[in-house]
């Protein structure tokens, strides 16, 4: 039997990048998915390709930063499924706002990193919480990075908002368990990428020669991890964090 055979998985920002690599694996592994993105272009060739490789899928519009938005999802993925049985909270606020010190960020951009990256995590959680329910094995997934674990520099904001990403997991396991749902952190390290072209090449080498699998990390790094911890494999996980970082920070 497939990993994820005849689940439904919601995975936020997978229109392109780790987002649509998570997708791509969890179709290969049986699941129907829902690709709630942001961008509608993205989104829809991501279900347009998705859909052409023989895998189920179905794209709804959703930006994580806005609480009505988040809304307008959750009532339509309740018309269209009786339940949902994972949540990946993958999308997040990163591109073109690193490089600055503490005392560089400004208010506007501090603000919005904590919007998105973690009040629209909760928002997330909140709003499809009565649809996990429903699943008899109910999973979230929230993505992290690595950063806040051993304390990137010039990028307070990002990292901030990434420790908050993974205390959150730790008090909605506790809240969600009794509902039998699970919920798990993983915290990659950088991965190649268009969506991490930006990063200087310094930033790079000092994670690929620093790790203790010395090489570049690359998204299907870190698909394996998280549609382990979709799995009904995984349903005695909960409130931990997976650095899946090629050994660049230990937890």
């Amino acid at each position: 039997m497939s990993l994820l055979k005849d689940r439904i998985i919601v995975i936020t920002g997978a229109g392109r990048g780790l987002g649509r690599a998570f997708a791509e694996d969890c179709c290969r592994h049986g699941a129907e998915i829902v690709i709630a993105e942001k961008n509608t272009e993205w989104g829809q060739q991501a279900v347009t390709e998705l859909r052409k490789a023989g895998h189920t899928a179905t794209f709804f519009p959703v930006d994580i930063a806005d609480p009505d938005s988040v809304n307008a999802l959750s009532a339509e993925l309740a018309k269209s499924y009786k339940r949902i049985d994972g949540l990946v909270n993958n999308a997040a606020l990163a591109t073109g706002i690193g490089g600055k010190t503490f005392e560089e960020i400004d208010l506007e951009t501090w603000d919005m990193v904590m919007r998105v990256n973690v009040r629209g995590t909760w928002l997330m959680v909140k709003a499809l919480a009565s649809l996990l329910r429903r699943s008899d094995s109910g999973r979230v997934v929230n993505l992290a990075s690595d950063t806040a674990l051993w304390g990137a520099p010039k990028l307070l904001h990002y990292v901030s908002s990434k420790g908050a990403v993974i205390a959150m997991t730790r008090s909605l396991a506790r809240e969600l368990g009794a509902d039998g749902i699970t919920v798990n952190t993983v915290a990659p390290g950088l991965v190649r990428g268009e969506s991490m072209d930006y990063v200087p090449q310094e930033r790079h080498d000092l994670y690929e020669s620093g790790r203790a699998i010395p090489r570049a990390q690359f998204p299907e790094d870190v698909v394996g991890a998280v549609s382990f911890l979709l799995s009904r494999q995984a349903g005695f996980i909960t409130g931990q964090v997976l650095p899946v970082n090629g050994g660049f920070v230990f937890n």
